[in-house]
């Protein structure tokens, strides 16, 4: 091979030339390198959920550079999966993306989040499970509504998910339920989830008069030991027996919390809360990401998801802040309605947007232990409609 053979060999076979000689091709690749440029600099500079964020962008960039190899989708869509020619013929993210397509990273993550979440808040106010529960509303509107739009039952329940604003709950439902949708619901679960702070407030200001807004509430009572211990426990056999599709989302975070709360393996909580979840972090952000290709993501189907789930997470959040007001009422104005809009499953973000409300009200008022109840309900809330859905719509 002549030196002008190999340049032009080395031209042909670069990335660059893909988009100049196959530029109707590949317009939309071009197009979501941009958007996860765009995706980058709202987790780095503007902060919004990086450590999701990041990995979830840098995969879309990777999957959308020509002839990268990182992942191929047409590996998964025929089941069942040909494990062999994965091995065989995969890229990195081929592999990594098992753990998607097979509900493991979820589930992992959920280990984690139970290791760092404490359920005495719930415990102590048990009312708080009420709110998790009305702040569940958003799914199941949004899975009405899609359905009437075209969307088949199984699309439509894992675009409901994402009312839950539970990025690993939306992920494992729409692996099971509807995997082709999974970049475009993935995307804005953990959207929506980052931008909490600019979506709930308006809404909570709107429903809510600022008398109601500066409402204080009485301190929490003090959780003892065993009821922490026992909690774990007894939602595990009852979530379980009720909805045995949705185990091992709710096993692997009573698990974790049983981790936290035994006081005997807190070697493992630890490992649970930091080392195992980031790392299962990296590798599904990344892989979720990669899954974006610009030929299967950008189509009409996915602006209809994102309007759906905005729609969903504003409804879930509506719901939350309705019932809270239902509380106020009847518990003579000693709970604030505020509380309400923590019930979707963002920990602890939303409880942290319902103490700043709070405070711009009333300067005194300290709501974070009281949101971190319909919070943390709103986590098991979320799974468990999405275990409803999975037995009722699972293949």
């Amino acid at each position: 091979m002549d030196f002008i053979e190999a340049i032009r060999s080395l031209w042909t076979n670069s990335g660059i030339y893909q988009f100049y000689g196959n530029f109707g091709m590949s317009w939309q690749n071009a197009v979501m390198i941009v958007i996860a440029c765009v995706l980058l600099y709202l987790a780095v500079v503007r902060e919004f959920e990086p450590l999701l964020l990041i990995g979830m962008a840098f995969g879309i960039l990777l999957a959308n550079l020509p002839l990268s190899g990182v992942i191929h989708m047409e590996f998964y869509e025929s089941l069942p999966l040909d494990y062999g020619r994965i091995l065989r013929d995969g890229g990195l993210l081929d592999i990594l993306y098992l753990g998607v397509k097979l509900g493991i990273y979820p589930c992992l993550i959920f280990i984690g989040v139970g290791a760092m979440t404490d359920f005495g808040p719930l415990l102590s106010n048990p009312a708080a499970m009420l709110l998790g529960a009305a702040a569940q509303v958003g799914i199941f509107s949004a899975f009405i509504v899609a359905n009437l739009l075209g969307f088949t039952p199984q699309e439509a329940g894992s675009i409901g998910i994402i009312g839950g604003a539970d990025g690993p709950t939306a992920i494992y439902l729409t692996s099971k339920m509807a995997p082709h949708l999974l970049p475009a619901i993935a995307i804005a679960a953990y959207s929506y989830m980052a931008l909490i702070p600019l979506i709930q407030p308006p809404i909570m200001r709107a429903l809510t008069t600022k008398k109601e807004r500066g409402v204080k509430m009485t301190q929490l009572r003090k959780v003892s030991k065993a009821e922490k211990i026992l909690f774990p426990i007894v939602v595990t056999i009852l979530c379980c027996l009720l909805l045995p599709s949705i185990t091992p989302l709710i096993g692997m975070l009573m698990l974790g919390n049983l981790f936290r709360e035994s006081g005997l393996t807190d070697r493992l909580a630890e490992t649970a809360q930091k080392s195992m979840i980031n790392i299962v972090t990296i590798f599904l952000s990344l892989t979720v990401g990669a899954t974006a290709a610009g030929e299967t993501f950008l189509r009409p189907d996915t602006l209809k998801i994102i309007f759906l789930g905005l729609f969903a997470f504003c409804l879930s959040t509506v719901g939350g802040i309705l019932f809270g007001k239902l509380l106020y009422w009847t518990s003579g104005g000693k709970i604030n309605p505020l509380i309400g809009s923590a019930g979707v499953s963002a920990v602890p973000m939303a409880a942290r947007v319902s103490q700043t409300e709070g405070q711009r009200a009333n300067p005194g008022n300290y709501l974070l232990m009281h949101a971190m109840g319909p919070n943390v309900a709103g986590v098991i809330g979320s799974a468990v409609a999405a275990g409803f859905l999975l037995s009722l719509l699972g293949n």
